[in-house]
This record gives C-alpha cells, structure tokens and sequence, in this order.
C-alpha cells in the first residue's frame, strides 16, 4: 500500500512536471514556435477546432511561422483566429497560406512573461505540495490504522519528500531556463 502510494504521487508529479513544461512551451519567446498555436481554436463547421488541426503549420525561418490550412476557405477563420489570441501577432494572407512574422520581444514585454513565469512557477510549487500533503497524510492513515509501522511510515515520507524535492528542483531548472531564453535576447 505504501509503495503503490508512493507509485501513484510520482507518477502524478510526472505528469505535474511534463503539464507545465509544455505550458512554458506555449509562452511566446520572440523566436517562432508552433507551440504558440496548441490552444488556439478556429470554427470548424460549427466545432472550435485547434489550428493544428485544420491546417499544416511550419517554421521556415526562426521568425517566420507559416500556416496552410487545408481547405482554403478556413484561411479566413484561421486568420481572425491568430489575431483574436491575444499573441501579438498579424498574419499575412497572400491568399494560401498564412505567414505569421513573430515580432521580437520588446523588453517591457519580456520583463511580463518572465514576471509570469514567476507566477507559474510557483502554482506548479503549491500544486507539487499539495500532492505531497495528501500523501502523507494517507501514509499517516495507514500507520494510524496499523497497516504499516511506525519505521515504514517516517521511510515513506523520507522517500515522498525526496520525490518532492527532485520534482521542484526539475521544475524550477525548467522555469530558469526558460525565463533566461525570454531576457537574454
């Protein structure tokens, strides 16, 4: 009981940690990224679909993003789409496809996503305590009910918060990295 529980929080920090690196992802850095579009949804025969699923996209260029969608009538909606998500950017419509220049970062704008960073950072903290507070209170439980000892009990929050701790260290190493690729450009 105490290793599946254990099992189950790593697995769920896993996850924890992988959900907010691909958020981080999803930051506009000044350098083209399809990352950009995950969470844009264009109307899709009535359905809010994702870009990426109505269109090819591609990066020829480290500022250029270029989007072909796949029937030319959803140019239109993709391109109201792009300019409604509050990204900063304007696409080019030459007719078939959309070039989408990724303007550089102006430092007042830099300074914002690093602030937010900030922010992310620690949500994904709290979130990561959160799991390890409900865990030991389990492990607690169980010692309290006689299905593990006192021994398997203090080793099992040694070992929770030894995952807690590698965890927030992966995170903030991400959150650092990223937030040095957003000021030094």
């Amino acid at each position: 009981m105490l290793k599946d529980a254990l099992r189950d929080v790593d697995k769920k920090m896993k996850a924890s940690l992988d959900h907010f690196r691909k958020e981080l992802g999803m930051l506009r850095t000044g350098r083209a990224n399809i990352g950009i579009f995950e969470d844009i949804k264009v109307a899709y025969y009535g359905a809010p679909t994702p870009v990426n699923q109505v269109a090819t996209i591609k990066v020829p260029e480290p500022t250029l993003i270029v989007v072909q969608p796949y029937d030319p009538g959803m140019l239109e909606p993709v391109d109201k789409a792009i300019r409604g998500a509050d990204l900063g950017l304007n696409p080019l419509n030459d007719g078939k496809v959309l070039r989408v220049p990724i303007p550089p970062l102006d430092e007042e704008r830099r300074r914002e996503i690093a602030k937010k960073i900030g922010r992310m950072l620690e949500e994904e903290r709290t979130t990561l305590r959160n799991m390890r507070r409900e865990t030991k209170e389990f492990i607690e439980e169980l010692e309290k009910e006689k299905e593990i000892t006192e021994d398997e009990k203090f080793s099992g929050i040694e070992q929770l918060q030894k995952l807690l701790d590698d965890t927030v260290s992966k995170v903030e190493e991400t959150a650092a990295a990223k937030e040095k690729e957003i000021l030094e450009r």
